[in-house]
């Protein structure tokens, strides 16, 4: 996994599996991360969460012409997510959130390896 378990797009994965980050802000950052120039390299870790984001909110982000330059600029939709699509997104994000904490295990004993440690807690406590 290509991703870092603290970029922003994890934390706030992370987030909302606690209950802290609301779907509608996790798929703005999820969307501009995968969809931007910055996306490069986190595309196949956030492709499970991107395809249920799709299948929720078809039309997520807008293309358009980027100003003196080549390629296109990346507008996020502002609309709310489905209901009937946040549990499937929320197993997506514990997915993500287990792939990247054994990606790294045992890199970090500061607050990478605390966020880690309380993320396998929330797992076990849920299992």
């Amino acid at each position: 996994m290509t991703s870092s378990a603290s970029s922003p797009v994890s934390l706030a994965i992370a987030g909302y599996v606690a209950g802290r980050v609301k779907p509608e802000g996790l798929v703005a950052l999820v969307s501009a991360a995968y969809y931007g120039d910055g996306g490069r390299g986190t595309r196949d870790g956030l492709k499970p969460l991107i395809d249920v984001i799709q299948r929720a909110a078809p039309g997520v982000v807008e293309l358009a012409a980027r100003p003196g330059g080549a390629g296109f600029a990346i507008r996020l939709a502002e609309r709310p997510f489905s209901k009937q699509y946040e549990a499937e997104l929320r197993r997506a994000a514990e997915n993500y959130l287990l792939k990247n904490s054994l990606a790294v295990e045992g890199k970090g004993d500061g607050l990478v390896g605390r966020a880690l440690a309380a993320i396998r807690r929330l797992f076990s406590a849920s299992a």
